[in-house]
C-alpha cells in the first residue's frame, strides 16, 4: 500500500506533537508514512526520502520541526506537492519555529498551522485529500461534527459551579435554537459559481496582497472569484458569498485586521482555507491571530502580505491530482518562468 501522507520529524524528541497527527489519520483511516530526518545534520536523507516519496505517490507531506524549524522549507523544495509545517515549542514559546515555517520566501510556500497542533496539521492534509475523495471529506466533516459536540457538552461543567449569583436556568443550551441561518442568496450574475478557488479579502486596502494571488492563479491557469466582504461588518454578505461558492475546492482569506475573515470562513466550509495576513495602515499584522487556530478548524497560514506564496500553495493542493497544475507548479517553483 502506498501511503498518501508522509510526516517527516526533525528529532524524535518531536514525536510527541506528531501522534496528534497520527491519532487524526487513524481515526480518518488515511494511510500514512512516518519518518525522522532532520535538515541540518541529514540534509541528503531528507532530500533522498522526499524525492522518492513523491515520485512513489505521496500526495501531502507534514514538516515537524522546533528551534530553527527549516524542516518543512527544505522538504518543500524537492517537491511539488503541498507541505504542511508544524512548528514546536521548544524555545522563545515556539514563536522562533513559527515564524522560520510562515515566512517562506516565493515560490516556496509552508502552510503552517498553529505552535503543536500536530491534529491540525492532519486535519489540513485530510482535507487536501479531500478535494478529490468524498469518503475522506465524509470522514472530515463528521469530525467536525465531533469537535462541535465537544464544544457543546462542555457547558455541563457550569452546572458544577456552585455560585450564588449564577444563574444556571436562564437560557439553556438544549433550548437554544442553533439551526443554520436563513441569508439571503447572492446574486448569481455577480460570481462564477464553478471556479476552484474562492477568494475573500477583508478590507480594499488588501487588495494589494489580493491582486498577487490572482496573478499567480492565472499563471497556473486555475479559475477563481474574488470578493471584498467582511464577515463583521457584512456578516449576512459574507455568509451569502460562501455558500454560493459551494463548488470551490480552496478558500483564501485575506486579512489585515484581527484575521476575521480566515476565523469566519473555517466556521462555514470544509473546504482547506489558506489565510494571507496582512499589515495595517499602523504596520501590525496578524499572523498570530491567523496561524494559531484551535483544534479541529486549521488554517493554511502563509507569510505576512505573501499572496504570491498563496496562489502557488493553491495549486499545490490542486496539483495533487491533476497533472497539468503539477507541471506548471514544476516550472514556477524552479523559475522556468516568473511573474
Amino acid at each position: 500500500m502506498v501511503p498518501k501522507i508522509m510526516i517527516i520529524l526533525g528529532s524524535a524528541s518531536d514525536i510527541e506533537v506528531a501522534e496528534k497527527s497520527i491519532n487524526i489519520l487513524e481515526k480518518l483511516e488515511i494511510p500514512y508514512s512516518l519518518k525522522i530526518a532532520s535538515a541540518h545534520r541529514t540534509p541528503n536523507l531528507v532530500r533522498g526520502i522526499v524525492k522518492q516519496a513523491t515520485d512513489a505517490g505521496i500526495k501531502v507531506f507534514i514538516g515537524i520541526a522546533g528551534l530553527a524549524a527549516h524542516l518543512p522549507g527544505v522538504i518543500a523544495a524537492y517537491t511539488p506537492r503541498p507541505v504542511i509545517g508544524v512548528p514546536i515549542d521548544v524555545k522563545t514559546n515556539g514563536i522562533d519555529a513559527l515564524d522560520s515555517c510562515v515566512q517562506m520566501p516565493y515560490p516556496s510556500p509552508i502552510a503552517t498551522v498553529g505552535i503543536d497542533r500536530g491534529d491540525n496539521a492532519a486535519i489540513l492534509a485530510a482535507q487536501f485529500l479531500a478535494i478529490n475523495d468524498e469518503e475522506i471529506r465524509e470522514k472530515v466533516i463528521n469530525l467536525r461534527k465531533e469537535y462541535k459536540k465537544k464544544v457543546i457538552d462542555s457547558n455541563d461543567v457550569i452546572q458544577k459551579l456552585d455560585k450564588k449569583f449564577l444563574v444556571k436556568d436562564f437560557l439553556t443550551i438544549d433550548n437554544i435554537d442553533i439551526e443554520d441561518e436563513v441569508i439571503d442568496e447572492i446574486d448569481p450574475s455577480c460570481i462564477n459559481e464553478q471556479v476552484d478557488v474562492g477568494i475573500i479579502v477583508g478590507r480594499h486596502s488588501d487588495l494589494i496582497t489580493a491582486k498577487k494571488v490572482s496573478v499567480t492563479l492565472d499563471r497556473l491557469q486555475i479559475t477563481y472569484n474574488m470578493k471584498v466582504v467582511c464577515p463583521i461588518r457584512s456578516n449576512k454578505k459574507f455568509k451569502s458569498y460562501v455558500k454560493a461558492m459551494k463548488n470551490a475546492k480552496i478558500f483564501i482569506g485575506i486579512s489585515s485586521n484581527s484575521s476575521q475573515v480566515t476565523g469566519a470562513l473555517v466556521g462555514l466550509t470544509d473546504r482547506p482555507v489558506i489565510g494571507v495576513p496582512c499589515t495595517n495602515e499602523i504596520g501590525n499584522d496578524h499572523m498570530l491571530t491567523t496561524v494559531n487556530m484551535p483544534p479541529g478548524v486549521p488554517v493554511a497560514t502563509v507569510g505576512i502580505n505573501n499572496g504570491r506564496n498563496a496562489g502557488v500553495l493553491a495549486g499545490e493542493i490542486l496539483s495533487i491530482d491533476n497533472s497539468n497544475i503539477t507541471e506548471l507548479v514544476e516550472k514556477l517553483k524552479d523559475k522556468k518562468f516568473n511573474l
